[in-house]
């Protein structure tokens, strides 16, 4: 008995050396294959040709690297400590721990806009930005050791992140997250505490080449070329725009006000240009010829000094971001249609306007020399770039102002050749103190201001239109849609589709999708003051006061452009309607702000044929639109009238499509606002994408501030999908990989998903996870595509709200 036992312990002793033996083996192996990431053995591979010919080059090995795994996450406002790697001088300031995004910032915070509010380094380190590079001696081992961004990165590399399934709950990954920002002094103390925190935070490790070329140029001084200057084809139109927008008669500087406070925010790009070059109108104390030194301001309508300033176009120097991409074309024909509507109309500018505040942030009192027809077709020749100023950018996160608005609807403009009383001059002019908008102060006591000032001149003005509207008579429907304007057949921007998603949106040409539930009908006040409040004059560096005011304003702003649909729907129907929008959150704003009502019983179209006067209307306004249609669907595909609209390759990609399309309700709860559809065909160069849009009801949330988690069971039913057979959003949260030859089970799956179990082995078997081994290689592909498809108006898809389900 007692040999039989010796027996076993021999031999289980036997097993347990060779058990040994094996695993130190693996380790040297391993070792020997993949060496450990010491900050010693980064600098004897940085120093050596082992993996790089020569110094790293920042654009062709670099940049590629920081823009897809880096700028994703930090490329805007809202990027994680204000560390924006979306350029060198990005890196260069460096991070802070002061958040831009507070939602109750009781006093203004001084500005932090990258080139603008501080010039240099040292300006960025005076206020409070730390480095995240090597500022001391510069030599290999100093250039790793004294950079927080390597030691991040590093990290990464030592404590890879889960490979399947979800993040832990130790990650955090809400907007409103506390953020960590280590200091070289706390990046050990960081480090220890959060050891799965490393760069790309909650994202998928850098591949071995990835990691060794970041750290090759850190090591190597992390340099990088001067700033690119303008093109051979570009230059000569940069001299001939600054020369028109900066002659000096009191017409043409009027003129050339107007156009800077409307395009101050445009990613300007020249006809025959290489397709990613960009620029910037800016004001600048320096003439043309000599170096640009731009002003720096908070609004374009702020005073800019006494001495003379210019115009110029600057070179947009950053990696350019998807969510503030607002592309804005310069051409020898938009210089001479500036000319026709500005320049060759019979008026006279007497006297320049002053930059007075208050006087300086109502455009209706300080452009009343220029015509306004001229003004408001200025807008509607590119109305999806002036929409997308307040739906997209020039900020980051946009829930103060989008949560006023539906998830999904349709924007349309009245003609300007039509007798509307607000296509009237004169009208405007006598009410143009009543059009002011909360945007001339910082102050919490604007918010205040609401219920005095902006609330009883938007009443008086209302009251105005309504008695207008009282005397117009009726209209059968097929003259009424005559109001609405129509591209003059030719034009794309004719009929927009908004979509919100939480605080984030973007805007499509064209009606697309079911018909919505609400659309809004713009005339030039309105438009002219949507561009006022929440693109020139809003301040995402503003207070409580400033926010709120905006955003309750912009409700007033919302509701008139809803009304202006409504008079063309029956008496004895539209305020059902009405009523039926306005329930929850905006029947308070409702009651609170208790607008004229005569409107309602005042009928003013006629000859509806149907029960359903709201969807016969939307089939008039669709054939009213039917030019402007396909150039519509051309744009949303390849951002061109005149490209070619690529075949599909299959209509069963799109029944099953269509199938999900269809999908309403509570089953969609589960679903993320944006997700993307890679569907993969036999050979990888024809596959092609979609997208699946959820449009949430928000009638009876009680908050200004509310999300999902707040809806009632009576909003949830009224969600539906939407889907496009492109690209659309800058802020995915989930993608989904599927071959063709799946499509039908994927559709059929999709629409069998009643809870978040169901949702969560969906997206077991069809998604890509942030842990997925294959995600960055389909996060590529994304970005890929819409370059392809749209090379001039794309950007970089930002991966922040990507979610963790």
């Amino acid at each position: 008995m007692i040999k039989t036992r010796l027996k076993k312990l021999i031999s289980n002793k036997w097993l347990l050396a060779v058990l040994f033996f094996t695993l130190v083996s693996a380790v040297f192996s391993y070792s020997a294959q993949s060496p450990p990431h010491s900050m010693e053995n980064d600098i004897e591979l940085a120093s050596s040709s082992a993996l790089l010919d020569g110094p790293v080059k920042f654009e062709q090995q670099v940049r590629p690297i920081l823009e897809r795994r880096c700028v994703v996450c930090h490329g805007c406002y809202d990027a994680p400590c204000q560390l924006k790697l979306s350029s060198i001088e990005g890196v260069q300031r460096g991070a802070s721990d002061e958040r831009i995004y507070e939602p109750q910032r009781v006093t203004t915070m001084h500005p932090t806009r990258l080139f603008i509010d501080a010039k240099t380094t040292q300006q960025w380190r005076e206020r409070g930005f730390s480095p995240v590079l090597n500022e001391e001696q510069q030599n290999p081992h100093d250039n790793l050791k004294n950079s927080v961004l390597y030691h991040l990165l590093r990290l990464k590399q030592q404590h890879p992140q889960p490979t399947q399934d979800q993040l832990p709950e130790s990650f955090t990954l809400g907007l409103d997250r506390e953020e960590s920002c280590p200091t070289l002094e706390s990046i050990e103390e960081f480090s220890q505490k959060n050891p799965l925190w490393g760069m790309p935070y909650a994202m998928p490790n850098l591949s071995e080449y990835e990691h060794r070329t970041l750290v090759s140029w850190l090591a190597q001084g992390a340099s990088a070329p001067l700033p690119a200057r303008p093109s051979s084809s570009v230059l000569p139109q940069i001299n001939q725009w600054e020369g028109f927008l900066n002659q000096s008669s009191n017409k043409q500087r009027l003129v050339s006000r107007y156009l800077y406070e409307h395009l101050f925010h445009a990613h300007i790009h020249f006809s025959a240009s290489p397709e990613r070059e960009f620029y910037r109108l800016v004001r600048s104390v320096t003439p043309p010829g000599v170096a640009i030194d731009e002003i720096s301001t908070l609004r374009p309508y702020d005073y800019p000094g006494a001495e003379p300033f210019y115009y110029r176009l600057l070179r947009y120097q950053p990696s350019i971001v998807a969510k503030n991409h607002i592309v804005y074309k310069f051409s020898p024909e938009r210089m001479q249609r500036y000319r026709e509507l500005f320049l060759a109309v019979d008026y006279e500018v007497d006297q320049l306007p002053s930059y007075e505040p208050k006087r300086a942030a109502n455009p209706f009192k300080t452009f009343a020399a220029i015509p306004m027809k001229s003004r408001y077709q200025f807008l509607l020749d590119e109305a999806h770039f002036f929409i997308n100023g307040f739906i997209k950018g020039p900020v980051c996160r946009g829930q103060i102002a989008l949560n006023v608005i539906e998830d999904r609807f349709w924007v349309l403009f009245f003609d300007p050749e039509q007798a509307v009383i607000t296509n009237n001059s004169a009208f405007i002019g006598e009410m143009a103190d009543e059009l002011q908008v909360p945007a001339d102060g910082g102050s919490n006591l604007e918010l205040l201001g609401i219920w005095t000032d902006y609330w009883k001149g938007q009443r008086r003005y209302m009251e105005k239109k309504q008695a207008w509207f009282k005397t117009i008579g009726t209209h059968d429907l097929d003259h009424a849609v005559n109001f609405i304007w129509d591209g003059d057949g030719n034009n794309p921007n004719a009929a927009l589709t908004v979509f919100r998603h939480f605080d984030s949106g973007s805007v499509a040409y064209g009606l697309v999708g079911d018909n919505p539930e609400t659309t809004w009908v713009i005339d030039y006040p309105l438009f002219e003051r949507i561009h006022y409040l929440l693109v020139a004059g809003f301040d995402v560096y503003g207070n409580l006061g400033h926010r709120l005011s905006a955003r309750i304003y912009m409700d007033f702003l919302r509701m008139e452009g809803e009304d202006y649909f409504l008079a063309f729907l029956p008496v004895n129907q539209r305020k059902a309607i009405r009523d039926s929008w306005y329930v929850g959150q905006r029947r308070k704003i409702d009651e609170l702000f208790s607008a004229p009502q005569e409107w309602l019983s005042t009928e003013a179209v006629i000859g509806y044929q149907s029960d359903d006067p709201q969807q016969e209307l939307y089939q008039q306004i669709k054939s009213r639109l039917v030019d402007a249609a396909q150039l519509a669907e051309a744009m949303n595909h390849c951002g061109s009238i005149n490209c070619k609209i690529p075949e599909r390759r299959t209509t069963r990609a799109d029944l099953a499509m269509e199938k999900i399309a269809q999908l309403k309700g509570e089953s969609l709860h589960a679903f993320p606002d944006v997700a993307f559809v890679r569907v993969r065909s036999d050979k990888r160069e024809e596959d092609f994408g979609y997208t699946l849009i959820r449009n949430k009801a928000y009638k009876n949330v009680t908050s200004f501030l509310a999300d999902e988690h707040e809806r009632n069971r009576a909003d949830l039913e009224k969600d539906s999908m939407t889907v496009v057979p492109w690209l659309e959003g800058a802020y995915p949260n989930l993608f989904f990989s599927v071959a063709l030859s799946e499509i039908d089970v994927f559709a059929k799956h999709c629409a069998s998903i009643r809870n978040h179990e169901d949702y969560k082995r969906f997206v077991d078997q069809y998604g890509v996870r942030r842990t997925h081994p294959e995600f960055w290689r389909l996060a590529d592909w994304f970005q890929d595509e819409l370059a392809r498809n749209r090379p001039i108006l794309s950007g970089l898809f930002d991966l922040n709200r990507y979610q963790n389900r």
